[in-house]
């Protein structure tokens, strides 16, 4: 049974990045796709904005995934479970509903999306995190930490309730000029600061074990 663990171990984190650049790159491709589709973004007015923004935060989501799992998969060494599997079609779908959200009229349900992928990036995170916690190969890392609680979570529920909230307000009004402005530069430095976070977690990491 241990050998299977190890082994399980071993080669789970190349099996699950192979199949998240290639969920990745259906959305990329979806993506060129949907911004050949539509002739609007090419022309000087205030939908156009608003679709640039949406391309630019699509692109920036899709790298936040990438460098999420990317970075837990080589720090850390954890059994998987059957859930590891399937979370990236369950991130692509929502990928793939977004970028086909991407029209000036459907702007709230673009917004409702990106804030179910952020609720599942955080819950894959913490999923993953937690059995990593259970492998002693991590102890390095999380001798000096301590479990996270439920109140380290309320900065991302109130991130992801404002984005329901702001896409709701979307989705019942006719204003799309600039709350959906508003909206769509808080996405943006909302996944500026966790790529950020990322490559600190990630500069974390190193130290410990450099230590």
């Amino acid at each position: 049974m241990s050998d299977i663990r190890d082994r399980a171990k071993e080669h789970f984190p190349s099996v699950l990045l192979t199949l998240l650049s290639m969920v990745q790159a259906l959305a990329l491709e979806l993506l060129w796709a949907r911004l050949h589709e539509n002739a609007y973004p090419f022309e000087l007015s205030w939908p156009a904005i608003i679709a640039w923004m949406q391309v630019a935060a699509t692109v920036l989501g899709l790298v936040v995934i990438w460098v999420v799992y990317a970075s837990n998969a080589m720090r850390f060494r954890w059994v998987p479970s059957t859930s590891d599997s399937l979370y990236p079609f369950f991130i692509g779908f929502m990928q793939f509903l977004l970028i086909d959200n991407m029209r000036s009229d459907r702007t709230g349900w673009w917004l409702i999306c990106m804030a179910v992928i952020f609720g599942l990036m955080v819950w894959v995170s913490h999923s993953t995190m937690r059995r990593a916690r259970l492998d002693g190969s991590n102890d390095d890392y999380f001798k000096n930490s301590a479990p996270a609680k439920r109140r380290d979570f309320y900065p991302q529920f109130t991130l992801i309730g404002a984005l329901f909230l702001g896409g709701g307000y979307l989705i019942s009004s006719i204003d799309q000029g600039l709350i959906a402005f508003s909206m769509m530069l808080f996405v943006l430095i909302l996944l500026a600061w966790q790529l950020y976070g990322a490559a600190r977690f990630w500069e974390k990491s190193v130290a410990v074990l450099t230590d």
